[in-house]
């Protein structure tokens, strides 16, 4: 990072720390939060225009809209062949965003979903974000060749919570780089629940920093899910540029507005089936277990 970049991140830091203890609200705030209670002008410019996130928590949402927003997720150590192929079929059913496995898996379900709409989805340094810079590039490399065409990666939680961040911006980088020359879609999962809000801040500009698309609230094995909390101070720091990915005890549809209504663009949810049937006024059946 060059020195301006640091001084950069001081003053966001500085700047969000203070908004997330009840000071001040900085005049940045009014431009990136997207709120409803923040900025309700802004918010029905933004309406017009087009933007789905905020349209749910507005209108409701139709089906197509909530499941074009779910990550239909599968990431249990356990998953076995046939769970891959039952979560692939509700994927193209209800026409998922994505659907979200581990590596082993991304091959059969990119065969399985050729020709539909649906993504494929793989983690990277899942679920502890532990393994080195060089270790995660790899890995991204190969599950993009499998046909994965988003990474979720997680960051070196341990290098943050120390304060190397240059550790930090070259673990992202390492898979942000290889992301944008295949044209995949990068998301950087900052395990929030393991964070002080100032980590969370500097977790969030390290990645927007490195380019990446999205950044998401957590893992779904951490001690804790996706909170309204995270994901508004999560989107008040990338601002409108970038995407964020509520993950992590997103189970029903009112969970899933909650998201929304706080800044998220993005769900990982193993319980997809039964948010679109909810929102369709349908009787929710059961269905796979992902995290």
């Amino acid at each position: 990072m060059q020195p301006a970049d640091i001084h950069r991140l001081i003053q966001i830091v500085v700047e969000e720390l203070a908004a997330a203890q009840g000071g001040p609200v900085p005049e940045r705030c009014g431009c990136h939060s997207l709120l409803y209670e923040c900025c309700p002008d802004r918010l029905k410019d933004i309406l017009e225009a087009g933007a789905t996130r905020l349209g749910l928590h507005a209108t409701g949402g139709s089906a197509g809209t909530v499941a074009a927003m779910i990550d239909h997720t599968l990431l249990k150590p356990d998953a076995t062949r046939a769970e891959i192929e039952t979560i692939c079929r509700e994927a193209a059913q209800y026409e998922f965003a994505s659907v979200c496995v581990n590596p082993t898996w991304v091959s059969l379900c990119a065969s399985l979903l050729k020709g539909s709409r649906v993504k494929v989805c793989s983690v990277v340094g899942f679920p502890l974000g532990a393994t080195t810079a060089d270790v995660k590039h790899f890995e991204t490399r190969r599950a993009i060749f499998d046909g994965a065409c988003e990474i979720d990666m997680v960051i070196n939680v341990g290098a943050l919570k120390s304060g190397d961040l240059r550790v930090v911006e070259r673990d992202i980088d390492a898979v942000a780089a290889p992301c944008r020359e295949a044209g995949a879609v990068s998301k950087v999962i900052i395990e929030a629940a393991l964070l002080t809000d100032e980590e969370k801040i500097t977790a969030c500009t390290l990645a927007k920093a490195a380019g990446a698309d999205f950044v998401k609230t957590s893992t779904g094995f951490g001690p804790g899910g996706a909170t309204a909390h995270d994901v508004a101070l999560m989107r008040r720091v990338v601002g409108e540029e970038m995407g964020v990915k509520a993950a992590g005890g997103v189970r029903d549809l009112e969970g899933l507005k909650a998201m929304v209504a706080a800044g998220a663009t993005r769900i990982g949810a193993s319980a997809g089936v039964r948010i679109v049937q909810e929102s369709r006024g349908q009787q929710p059946t059961a269905t796979a277990k992902g995290y």
